[in-house]
């Protein structure tokens, strides 16, 4: 196991190294959803959540559905429905014994993000539930986040990354498939091929 050599210990290490605030990334941060973090979670067709239990272990899920599927309930209330997915409920139980969630809100061919942070409910209100159907399939649960700090955070890491450049995206050549990993982690009996079929027909028969 790595063991490093130069480990940062204390938030005044962390300062020195970082150097000084800009005053304008700590003034940017808001309480609320505002017109601007408002029209852009209404165009965001995938967000990322952030959780953490009791114990302190961390999640983090992706949610990805049509754009405007994280509905702004008001200024500061956030919902996202729960589509078919895994049944782990890892946000769920997460958010059942530590609320504080962190979302991260990307739109295609945008480098920047929104960040948002709060805390989160796991509700079944009908009426909102109905408001989140997609194809006449409402979602069984939601979560209800109220939102504490919202801003836009800048699009350098989206640059550097090539994220929205075919021509900087490596190859993926050699990557194991989803079925693979599912067989060799799980250490499950069944033929490759029966798994693969089993994927393919989750990915077309189980999106709602």
């Amino acid at each position: 196991m790595y063991q490093p050599k130069l480990a940062v210990k204390t938030a005044a290490e962390l300062k020195a190294i970082l150097g000084k605030d800009f005053p304008s990334q700590v003034a940017k941060i808001i309480d609320h959803i505002d017109s601007h973090c408002r029209a852009w979670i209404e165009r965001c067709p995938f967000v990322v959540i952030s959780s953490t239990n009791a114990a302190g272990a961390m999640d983090v899920s992706p949610k990805g559905d049509p754009p405007g599927f994280v509905k702004v309930l008001d200024k500061h209330t956030l919902a996202v429905p729960d589509r078919m997915g895994n049944h782990r409920g890892d946000t769920f139980l997460n958010v059942l014994e530590n609320p504080s969630v962190g979302l991260l809100f990307i739109v295609p061919k945008r480098r920047e993000v929104v960040r948002v942070s709060g805390v989160a409910q796991v509700v079944r209100d009908p009426e909102l539930l109905e408001r989140m159907a997609v194809n006449g399939k409402l979602p069984e649960l939601a979560l209800l986040v109220r939102v504490r700090e919202a801003f836009f955070h800048c699009g350098k890491s989206m640059i550097r990354s090539g994220m929205w450049e075919p021509d900087r995206w490596g190859s993926i050549d050699g990557l194991p498939t989803y079925a693979q990993a599912l067989k060799d982690q799980a250490n499950l009996s069944a033929p490759l091929s029966d798994i693969e079929r089993g994927v393919a027909s989750n990915e077309t028969d189980r999106l709602y």
